[in-house]
């Protein structure tokens, strides 16, 4: 009888031996994922700085999950990824088939009371973070600006996905240092934004990783002839390769200014995030996690990201779940200027 499975009145018998349904039903996380698609849904649209590393992470990560499933990448765009997010958070399924890739700037929309993040960030399970950069305030060549000073000085379009950091950037320096951008908000994403720069719809792109114009469009920002003059850049602390370009939060010299650009700022560790909906066992979140970490060593991805001239700062999901919460447990005081400054009630 061996191999023999009866099932009577809420049990099995298999070979002789009594269980519940429920533990035969259980399975461990290489038995769940097995011979399953998991769906990577990318909030921004195809061809910019998150999408191709979003394509990237998927096409190696199904590889270090335990059950090798398939991994099937799509986009999900709309409300600077709020769409995206939204259904990663209320609507998608909470088995650890899901994975999103939103604009690293939700959990700070949170923070300042955005009413349409229909989420709370700190329940989502963060997976990780391939690479954390600096966003940058760029001009289009043909305005002639090279300086974030000269901005003052002329009424300036800026092109932005949303009421996200597109378009904050360019709003905290029009109160804050009397810029005068006229800030376009709408596009889908990126790659519309670069198009209307250059057919002069727009002058400026109100932020977009340096990461990402290395790799999406290096002859606008390497090289003599480039197309792009950084402004400002917005981080932490300063790139390397931007040494000598202003931090956005060194712009005032009001200590409180300071202060809530460090929190507008704040969300460039976060940089091209993934997560898993709430309520995902924790096995499998864990394995997700896992296989993100090897992932980020595996040779195969970390040949393909220097072929695509993809720099990689990777963010373990431990790390990134603490960086999201300290960004949502900001103090009231900080919040509260910011939201003056941004126009948030």
């Amino acid at each position: 009888m061996s191999g023999i499975r009866i099932a009577v009145s809420g049990i099995v018998v298999i070979a002789g031996t009594v269980l519940p349904i429920g533990a035969v039903q259980a399975q461990n996380v290489e038995e769940f994922y097995k011979g399953r698609t998991v769906e990577f849904v990318i909030g921004l649209s195809a061809g910019g700085g998150y999408d191709v590393y979003a394509r990237l992470v998927a096409r190696h990560m199904a590889a270090h999950i335990p059950g090798k499933p398939q991994i099937v990448a799509k986009q999900m765009t709309g409300g600077g990824s709020r769409v995206a997010a939204n259904y990663g958070y209320n609507i998608a399924a909470k088995d650890g088939t899901v994975l999103v890739m939103p604009d690293q700037s939700l959990p700070l929309q949170q923070a300042l009371g955005d009413p349409t993040v229909k989420f709370d960030s700190t329940k989502l399970n963060w997976i990780g973070n391939p690479i954390a950069d600096n966003n940058t305030l760029s001009a289009w060549h043909t305005t002639g600006v090279t300086r974030w000073e000269q901005a003052r000085e002329r009424v300036m379009s800026l092109g932005a996905t949303g009421p996200n950091t597109s378009a904050w950037y360019g709003q905290a320096m029009n109160v804050m240092v009397g810029t005068k951008f006229k800030i376009i908000m709408g596009y889908p994403g990126g790659n519309e934004i670069n198009l209307a720069l250059e057919k002069g719809e727009v002058d400026i792109r109100g932020s977009n990783s340096w990461s990402s114009w290395k790799v999406t469009r290096p002859d606008w920002v390497l090289g003599a002839s480039k197309k792009l003059n950084v402004l400002v850049q917005i981080g932490l602390k300063r790139d390397p390769q931007l040494a000598e370009i202003p931090l956005l939060m060194e712009l005032p010299s009001d200590r409180n200014d300071q202060a809530a650009l460090r929190l507008l700022s704040a969300p460039t560790t976060i940089g091209r995030p993934l997560f898993a909906p709430p309520n995902v066992p924790a096995d499998r979140v864990k394995a997700l996690r896992a296989a993100f970490d090897a992932t980020m060593k595996d040779a195969g991805f970390v040949e393909e990201a220097k072929k695509l001239q993809l720099d990689l700062l990777p963010v373990s999901g431990e790390e990134l779940q603490k960086i999201v919460e300290e960004i949502v447990a900001t103090p009231p005081a900080v919040v509260e200027r910011l939201k003056a400054v941004l126009e948030i009630k």
